[in-house]
């Protein structure tokens, strides 16, 4: 069995060096290969350190390392879902596109039973190692094994240590404050147990992962384990959730898809004379009032908040066909992108054609699903 070494790794690289040092002393399966996760703009101080430095030889060359096959290929950069590599995890869409990236390279590299990991989720931002953990969590095996590095304080964030020498060696202490000897330096490698949950998972949900987000894996497998489906939208956050996932939406959004879903089954009927009818504009604009008061989206409707809230519509236009089309798309492919599809296909907005009219309405409201409105911070309706 290949034992294979995957380790995340942020703003300080030396924890590859201390987690590879840390597991040939303490005896454990030493890898064969070595893969690391990270970010844009941590690859130059890792290939830097590493290579260009030569601290990875270095320590290899005092210690008498087993060889193993680790080289700037084997350098994972995260990406987005259109392939572009990202620079950090500071925004929603880099941390969802960070979640995603790391619960596929996980995923892929368990599926082949001939290898152990061990995975090291020192390296990198907190959610960086909880997704690292979670996806671990998912899709480990028996002989796959999950640990955390960790060094003396006084040795932590210092630039110049990344293993412990065999021989004194003086290097500028933290901070840049004094000097400190990288040969009394102790590395404690942690294991920590997790609980693995593939075995768990039905063979057939588990072949359809391959392709999943992180959060749509979260759903499908949550989805596993409930019978009834129970969703919370939530128009003071602006989210609508459901198994464990939430979906953010915009106040344009949000207050459309309320407006849409309480019209019901028999949801909104676009026909000749729609966009001169301007009692959608009002009703629309009145649930829209409910959730935000932003007068852009009143005045993509020739009126203002003040001129709105004292029925003066004299000026008052209806709603274009132009509008319907763009957000019920928007919607959609929020639902599409974080919820398994059996379940996205509950709440997305459904567009039929009728001769040469066109009906919208949300699937949700001609379902068996649990649904929790809450407002502000208390639960107000269970219908």
């Amino acid at each position: 069995m290949k034992n294979i070494l995957l380790s995340t790794t942020g703003a300080s690289p030396q924890v590859l060096t201390e987690t590879l040092y840390s597991i040939y002393q303490s005896g454990r399966a030493f890898p064969e290969e070595v893969y690391v996760i990270t970010t844009q703009s941590c690859y130059s101080s890792l290939v830097n350190g590493l290579f260009r430095d030569g601290h990875l030889q270095a320590l290899k060359d005092e210690y008498a390392l087993p060889d193993f096959s680790f080289n700037e290929s084997h350098i994972w950069l995260i990406e987005d879902e259109h392939g572009k590599q990202i620079d950090d995890a500071k925004s929603v869409e880099d941390q969802t596109s960070m979640a995603n990236f790391i619960t596929r390279k996980v995923y892929e590299i368990t599926e082949d039973s001939n290898t152990a990991i061990h995975a090291s989720l020192a390296g990198g931002r907190k959610t960086m190692a909880f997704y690292f953990g979670y996806a671990m969590s998912m899709f480990g095996r028996e002989q796959d094994t999950l640990s955390h590095v960790f060094v003396d304080d006084q040795y932590e964030f210092v630039r110049d240590f990344w293993y412990p020498t065999k021989q004194p060696k003086w290097v500028t202490g933290k901070h840049g404050q004094g000097e400190i000897d990288l040969s009394q330096a102790k590395v404690t490698l942690a294991e920590i147990p997790f609980v693995r949950m593939r075995t768990s998972i039905e063979p057939s949900l588990f072949s359809s992962l391959a392709n999943q987000s992180f959060s749509q894996t979260v759903g499908m497998l949550n989805a596993s384990n409930h019978q009834q489906l129970n969703i919370t939208i939530d128009k003071s956050a602006k989210l609508i959730s459901t198994l464990g996932v939430d979906i953010k939406f915009t106040a344009k959004e949000m207050a459309f898809y309320i407006w849409l879903f309480n019209k019901g089954e028999e949801g909104l009927l676009v026909d000749r004379y729609f966009d001169e009818n301007i009692a959608h504009s009002i009703s629309f604009l009145e649930t829209y009032s409910g959730v935000a008061t932003d007068p852009r989206i009143f005045n993509s409707f020739n009126t203002t908040p003040e001129d709105f809230n004292e029925d003066k519509y004299s000026d008052l236009t209806g709603m274009e066909r132009e509008f319907l089309q763009p957000i019920c798309s928007t919607i959609n492919r929020k639902f599409r992108e974080q919820l398994p599809s059996q379940v996205a296909d509950k709440l997305e907005i459904r567009s039929i054609s009728e001769k040469n009219e066109q009906r919208y309405s949300v699937g949700l409201s001609n379902s068996d699903c649990q649904i929790q409105w809450v407002e502000k911070t208390k639960l107000t309706k269970t219908l």
